[in-house]
């Protein structure tokens, strides 16, 4: 489970408090909309204690955007100072962004194929941490190891292609082993970078596999043209669906139908990127998405808001989640068939999502065996999950991803 970005953040009024500004921190206080330090430590407990791991999206490039409120206008009351570069509670200072480092007449990126440019100065006016500092990394670090301390399985680094890879890695070297509490000893948490790169840039995804996994945009941008039949693209063409298809090595890429920004029209794709909007395509993609073994395999869950397309573009692509009268996030509520309301939309709970079950070739004479990670054979009989292959050494299975152990394995010497 990914959630959002759990620091402080820069509150806004017009647009109000739309999604994005969870991404505009202005201190690392565990203290959002969403809750306080204890609530999200108290969520963390609940969901490792029934095998749910939390990973974190972190906004450890920037702080909020240049043109934030200031004031003490955030999630928890901290003052901060866009227009003079300084957050008290960190605190970080002038010193500690790369103004100097950016040589644009504005000071935001404005030419991609300029690498430096692309690291060093502002993405969309947000100020930009000098992380090369050890003070800095050390901050940053500070804040990731509280949350592994609490539980969190790993961070999901938004922005990655604007820090330096040299910085990354100096920042997860610093990083704690997993809390053994629920992790084995001496476990590492899992990374994925967000890295936009459809090629043609000169900032590539491999210079970031070193450090973890990587975003794979491609996967949802060539996906949606295969689903939809657009481009000439048809299912059959899916046979060297991965690398064949020009994407990164599978055991590092992050892949995934959709994001919170694709599904509004940001970043690559444009509209052939499949989202609830377009509920049957929507399922058909996740499915494959879910079968096949390509990469590691995120879905999305999401919330509901009141589109209005002018001219191809979303005019509330802003709308935050759903909240009562003082900004706060509302509850998820689950329906009798198990699905949410108020305003949540809650994909993976969605029955063709949520219990997925697949055909596969097992090279197995025909037969009953019993699953040996839900029982083991008792007599003439199963004390779990017995699964039944043809002639054609093929059998159905049906994994829920509620279960204890979302997996199946079935061996020769396990026949009934």
């Amino acid at each position: 489970c990914q959630v959002s970005p759990p620091n402080e953040n820069a509150v806004y009024y017009d647009p109000w408090r739309p999604w994005w500004e969870r991404y505009q921190p202005i201190s690392y206080k565990i203290c959002t909309r969403s809750g306080n330090e204890q609530e999200f430590q108290d969520m963390v407990a609940r969901c490792n204690d029934v095998g749910v791991r939390v990973y974190v999206d972190a906004v450890i490039n920037h702080m909020c955007g240049a043109g934030a409120p200031g004031g003490n206008q955030s999630s928890c009351g901290s003052t901060y100072y866009p227009g003079k570069e300084d957050f008290p509670a960190v605190p970080f200072s002038g010193s500690d962004f790369n103004n100097g480092k950016c040589y644009t007449g504005s000071g935001n990126i404005e030419n991609y194929q300029d690498a430096t440019q692309v690291r060093n100065c502002r993405l969309v006016g947000l100020l930009d941490l000098a992380l090369e500092k050890d003070y800095i990394r050390g901050k940053v670090a500070e804040y990731m190891n509280k949350l592994i301390g609490y539980g969190v399985a790993g961070f999901r680094l938004d922005a990655a292609k604007h820090m330096w890879p040299g910085d990354i890695e100096a920042i997860v070297n610093k990083l704690n082993n997993l809390n053994s509490r629920w992790f084995s000893s001496g476990a590492s948490p899992f990374i994925f970078q967000e890295v936009i790169d459809l090629g043609g840039e000169p900032i590539t995804v491999k210079e970031y596999t070193g450090i973890g996994c990587v975003t794979e945009f491609k996967y949802g941008q060539k996906l949606g043209y295969v689903i939809r039949h657009w481009n000439g693209e048809k299912l059959s063409y899916l046979k060297n669906w991965g690398e064949g298809w020009g994407f990164m090595a599978s055991e590092k890429a992050l892949v995934f139908v959709d994001s919170h920004d694709t599904q509004r029209g940001h970043g690559p794709g444009g509209t052939s990127v499949l989202t609830f909007w377009d509920s049957r395509l929507y399922k058909i993609a996740i499915g494959f998405m879910l079968a096949h073994p390509y990469g590691f395999a995120r879905v999305m869950s999401s919330y509901n808001w009141p589109r209005d397309i002018q001219n191809g573009q979303d005019k509330n692509d802003w709308v935050g989640p759903p909240a009562n009268d003082d900004g706060s996030t509302k509850p998820v509520t689950i329906n009798a068939d198990s699905t949410c309301g108020n305003g949540w939309v809650c994909e993976h709970r969605w029955r063709q999502i949520r219990q997925m079950d697949a055909t596969l070739q097992t090279g197995l004479p025909a037969g009953t065996y019993c699953d040996v990670i839900s029982g083991q054979k008792e007599g003439s009989g199963c004390s779990g999950i017995s699964v039944t292959v043809g002639g054609d050494g093929k059998a159905r299975f049906q994994i829920s991803n509620s279960a204890e152990d979302p997996f199946i394995a079935i061996h020769v010497d396990n026949k009934l």
